[in-house]
């Protein structure tokens, strides 16, 4: 009890000094000091993304207990000094997954279409697929030329995607020169004044 009542008086007389008083004495100064450095928060990185704290990255006010006891241990946190930002700037840049940009599909409207139509039936009409193939006596074809085999070529060379229907050719062709085609196009595609019919011309050389 004796040690108590010193250590308290002890404690009075350096609040008397430090000028500290209170409406029931004096009070030590030192209190405040020591309760100042006690919940005075510290600056961290989160290393992760946390509920109610913040994102991977960002600098938050944490208090000591919490960082010493938990988010360090668990690597969750890191002293904000400069070492420690750049550590976490470059990991973030290595394993953050990039943003996924939106991609707006614009439809097109039935002009447009229209047009891509239009541009593709004179694409056909004026341009000429050329193949290269052997022959025999007469101008003869060794093999003939195949409706599927002009569909590929005229992808390949007039870049126009047509379907079978689309060629009228009854039989393959089978010989040297010059063919002309009819196309079977939609009727909706408004044909040129003065043509009577879409059509496609096919050269075959001797290769």
């Amino acid at each position: 009890m004796a040690y108590y009542q010193c250590g308290r008086n002890i404690l009075r007389r350096i609040g008397q000094d430090a000028g500290v008083k209170r409406s029931d004495g004096y009070l030590p100064s030192l209190f405040f000091t020591g309760q100042g450095v006690r919940y005075r928060k510290l600056e961290v990185i989160l290393t992760t993304n946390m509920d109610k704290l913040g994102k991977a990255g960002e600098t938050v006010k944490v208090a000591p207990g919490y960082f010493r006891n938990y988010l360090m241990p668990k690597l969750l946190a890191v002293p904000n000094i400069d070492k420690f930002a750049y550590l976490v700037k470059e990991q973030r840049k290595i394993y953050q997954p990039l943003e996924e940009e939106e991609v707006k599909v614009v439809k097109e409207s039935k002009q447009d279409l229209m047009k891509e139509y239009i541009a593709a039936a004179n694409r056909l009409d004026n341009g000429t697929v050329v193949l290269r193939r052997y022959f025999k006596v007469d101008n003869e074809l060794r093999e003939p030329v195949t409706k599927d085999e002009i569909i590929a070529e005229v992808a390949r060379q007039l870049s126009v995607q047509v379907e079978p229907e689309n060629l009228h050719m009854p039989n393959p062709l089978s010989s040297l020169g010059e063919h002309e085609i009819p196309l079977r196009l939609p009727k909706s595609i408004p044909m040129p004044q003065g043509k009577l019919m879409w059509s496609l011309k096919v050269k075959i050389r001797r290769k």
